[in-house]
């Protein structure tokens, strides 16, 4: 795998991002001098933030996510060297490897046989748009309220919680990376969008959700397997949320390290 390029050391000396060709609101960039992690907003995101952060990625492969939560983010244990490479994981194998360890006996599913990957519905949102008007929505609510917008170098969003080496999902799955590679394959059938991180949450935007029944309830095992504690309710019931929602939001229990 041929390393990135890693465009932060520029943001050292030049935070507003011009010499990128950005208009970064104030911030700094956290971590190594020789390989930053992320520019990070001195203040909490505005509605209008994500619109404002989103040339980076086309300009410099900066990918913007909303950075929130009461910890303090050196309080999150990122570890992006503990972390594989996403593209080294095949996302239905993955789903396969949790739904086999997880679903037995769940979910009043009848034969708990992995149903395989839900089709991709027909494109209908621009994933970029959709992921700015929940980016948008999210700054005032929930587990992002006070979130601070942050640009990580990745090849793409789904990429992100590996490229910052989250350990948010460390008590389902300690290489994050395996999560992401299904986040890509998320990314590819639904426009799917990594938006926000608290320690033990991660929200991505929908651009493209199913719409078809069936096909939302095989998506609802998906994300059983990707994340057990999301599912509230049974399988259908949960299926039935997730026709025409604009995001989805997952959460793993979290401690700080004493």
């Amino acid at each position: 795998m041929a390393m990135l390029a890693n465009p932060l050391p520029r943001l050292t000396d030049d935070p507003t991002g011009k010499a990128l060709g950005l208009d970064l609101p104030p911030g700094r960039v956290i971590g190594p001098a020789a390989g930053p992690l992320l520019w990070y907003a001195d203040d909490p995101a505005t509605p209008e933030d994500w619109a404002r952060l989103a040339p980076a990625r086309r300009a410099a492969g900066l990918h913007p996510v909303l950075l929130g939560g009461q910890a303090e983010l050196a309080e999150w244990e990122l570890a992006p060297e503990e972390m594989s490479y996403p593209g080294d994981h095949d996302a239905e194998d993955v789903l396969e490897e949790f739904w086999a360890a997880y679903a037995e006996g769940e979910l009043g599913l009848g034969a708990e046989d992995w149903p395989g990957l839900a089709e991709a519905p027909e494109p209908r949102a621009d994933p970029d748009r959709r992921a700015a008007e929940v980016a948008a929505a999210a700054t005032s609510e929930g587990h992002l309220k006070g979130a601070r917008a942050a640009l990580v170098p990745a090849r793409r969003s789904a990429d992100v919680p590996a490229a910052l080496g989250w350990h948010g999902s460390a008590n389902h799955e300690n290489d994050v990376a395996r999560l992401c590679a299904v986040l890509r394959s998320w990314e590819d059938r639904f426009g799917a969008r990594v938006v926000g991180l608290s320690p033990d949450r991660l929200t991505v935007s929908v651009a493209t959700p199913p719409t078809d029944g069936d096909e939302a309830l095989v998506l609802a095992a998906e994300h059983f397997a990707f994340c057990p504690d999301a599912i509230a309710t049974d399988l259908a019931e949960h299926a039935e949320s997730l026709r025409e929602s604009a995001s989805w939001t997952f959460w793993w229990d979290w401690r700080p390290q004493a």
